[in-house]
């Protein structure tokens, strides 16, 4: 599936599914997905096109789309459908990247986030063109906001709201129609979010910053901030903030400033959570998504100003609902779809157990006996049945933190019987393994089917435990979080039947530095797999093309500071590691670049270390040719049995 949303009177669902050639809208009645209809852009009904990002008007009367049907495979533009016997309008003509289409409260225009002539999709994790001409001017691509009215007379291009000169990652309407708020920075943007602004903006008008977070005082300062909500009276903004390594990867507490500017002030100081996702359900109560622990859950969170006394006091009720699974509806990171007035919510959500199905909340009425409760409104994987073994949360204490983590015990797992473990650590590191079905590029379920125990921990630096374990490994990477992982190996070898001389490691991108730097720390590992990783974060804070995300991490630039960076980085260790590694990246990757794998494995091979390289062509950080990631997988099950048998 796709992305799912709830009209805003409750009466109807639209999401997304894959179908031939493609992907589909359908419509049904909230209460009976089977009633569905199909919404489409296609001029016949066997032409099949690729229809993407929904958005319901506020008076649930029409439904905005992209979809690829006057350009099939190429091209996506802006339709809109009334819903009736009406044809769908196709509303722009565009050329380049376009995402996150949302109406204005007046329902007249949609924005949405466009890349003029791009040649990739926006952000770092994209396969990054090859280096040709004067390297950081030419060929820049920006991301702005574009406003489509939605009764033009016939297609043609949007306005463009937003300047020229700034990078637009995130936005929100002002509850007027008449301004944007948006998280912009100066351009390239897939460097430069980590230092972006918070702007104001009436639309014909000039942008206006009201906080820039490098230049506050306080716990905000230098980090970064995320999914920007306008109050309902307009006079504040509400946002995520805190310590992010990756844009859109959110986590942190949750913010207001002023909608005029001045000092940002912290709702959510000391909670042991991530707030990943908001909106306002007035102007003294917000709905947050956040991580705690291993669960997702969804609270209201009231605001009491005592205006006399300027003073302002939070508190958050007792979870709608709180799961250990994943929930989402397919736009932000655990952003939900709800109604106008807040009584339904409606997602995705699947755990290791179960595959991905839509659920709905519907929350009690306040002073009333009728209780908040859940409903599974779709059926789509009826009978499907995991294919690994059962997955377990585990607590454990390291140095002063509870540190949480997933263990996937292998399929048909006999407790008679030794078994080997694999450790898997994410990416990020601001980020965390949380239940979810299926498996990523490094597959811990593939890797129960095969007869190993996988851990999937949640180390310091991670998301779900508050700001405080967030920022814990900063001007620290591979140390403490070292610790928590060992710690985390010798909980699991403590409560099932673990082999000590057949536990193995691996991770992508964070979790491959992790995996390239604890061999060179500990010889408890017997066969690693390094992806996407880091090896030597001196020459890689000259290689990358996201160096800013490092300055709150290590705390100054490689060139201010080159201890800092020595002190993390597995080559100035190298002469420790025995143990035999598979290391794997893409070519054009940005983010964690070709050559930290090659010195590497380079090293290793100098060594007399057992060791294999393999660079896939085309690819950036995040694999997207099947072939490539099913070769990734196969190669490092490959590796494993040769150096640590399951059997």
């Amino acid at each position: 599936m796709g992305q799912v949303a709830v009209s805003p009177d409750g009466k109807r669902l639209a999401w997304i599914e894959r179908a031939d050639g493609g992907a589909e809208i359908r419509v049904a009645p909230l209460t009976d997905m089977k009633k569905s209809d199909r919404v489409t852009a296609a001029a016949k009904p066997e032409q099949h096109c690729h229809e993407t990002d929904l958005a319901w008007s506020p008076r649930s009367n029409a439904l905005a789309f992209f979809s690829d049907c006057a350009s099939p495979g190429d091209q996506t533009d802006l339709y809109l459908s009334t819903l009736d016997a009406k044809p769908v309008r196709r509303l722009t003509e565009l050329k380049g990247y376009v995402e996150a289409p949302a109406f204005s409260p007046d329902g007249k225009s949609v924005a949405f986030l466009y890349v003029e002539g791009a040649t990739r999709p926006a952000g770092a994790l994209a396969a990054m063109k090859p280096p040709a001409g004067v390297i950081g001017e030419d060929g820049v691509e920006i991301q702005r906001v574009a406003v489509a009215e939605t009764n033009a007379p016939k297609p043609g291009p949007p306005a463009l709201a937003s300047p020229a000169n700034l990078h637009v990652y995130e936005f929100d309407w002002s509850p007027d129609s008449k301004s944007l708020a948006y998280v912009a920075a100066d351009p390239p943007g897939e460097n430069n979010w980590w230092v972006a602004r918070l702007y104001t903006q009436l639309l014909g008008g000039d942008a206006k910053a009201v906080l820039a977070p490098a230049e506050v005082k306080g716990p905000l300062h230098g980090l970064q901030i995320a999914v920007p909500r306008w109050s309902p009276d307009g006079k504040t903004i509400a946002f995520i903030g805190g310590l992010m390594s990756d844009q859109g990867s959110t986590g942190g507490d949750v913010w207001t400033v002023s909608a005029d500017g001045g000092a940002p002030r912290d709702l959510s100081p000391g909670r042991p959570a991530s707030a990943a996702w908001l909106e306002w359900e007035n102007n003294d109560d917000l709905f947050v998504s956040e991580l705690s622990g291993g669960n997702s859950q969804l609270l209201r969170l009231h605001i009491d100003m005592d205006i006399a006394a300027k003073t302002i006091t939070t508190t958050f009720d007792p979870p709608v609902f709180s799961i250990p699974a994943t929930v989402g509806d397919g736009r932000l990171e655990m952003s939900l779809s709800t109604t106008a007035d807040h009584s339904v919510f409606v997602y995705q959500s699947s755990s290791y157990d179960h595959p991905e199905e839509i659920y709905a909340v519907r929350r009690g009425r306040e002073n009333s006996e009728e209780l908040t409760f859940s409903t599974q409104l779709s059926h789509f994987n009826e009978g499907v049945e995991p294919a690994w073994g059962k997955s377990v949360s585990l607590t454990w204490t390291s140095d002063t933190f509870q540190v949480q983590g997933w263990l996937t015990m292998p399929k048909d797992y006999d407790p008679e019987k030794k078994y080997p473990l694999i450790v898997l650590v994410h990416g990020g590191p601001a980020a965390a393994e949380i239940s979810h079905w299926g498996g990523g590029i490094l597959s811990a379920p593939a890797f129960s089917a095969l007869g190993y125990f996988v851990l999937q921990p949640n180390p310091r630096g991670s998301f779900g435990q508050g700001e405080e374990f967030t920022q814990a490994n900063r001007k620290d990477f591979g140390y403490g979080d070292l610790r928590d992982i060992l710690a985390g190996v010798d909980t699991v070898a403590a409560q099932y039947p673990i082999d000590a001389n057949r536990v193995g490691l691996t991770g992508w991108s964070y979790g491959g530095f992790m995996t390239m730097f604890a061999v060179t720390q500990t010889q408890r590992f017997k066969a690693a797999v390094a992806g996407a990783g880091i090896s030597d974060w001196k020459s890689y804070y000259g290689e990358n093309s996201i160096d800013q995300w490092m300055i709150p991490y290590f705390g100054a630039s490689v060139y201010d500071d080159p201890a800092v960076y020595a002190k993390s980085s597995a080559i100035d260790f190298i002469k420790q590691a025995r143990t035999p590694a598979l290391v794997v990246v893409g070519d054009r990757d940005g983010e964690c670049p070709a050559p930290q794998s090659y010195e590497f494995w380079h090293a290793l091979r100098d060594r007399h270390v057992p060791a294999q390289l393999v660079v896939y062509p085309g690819e950036g950080h995040g694999f997207v040719n099947p072939a490539h990631r099913r070769d990734v997988m196969e190669r490092a099950a490959e590796w494993f049995a040769r150096h640590m048998p399951p059997g």
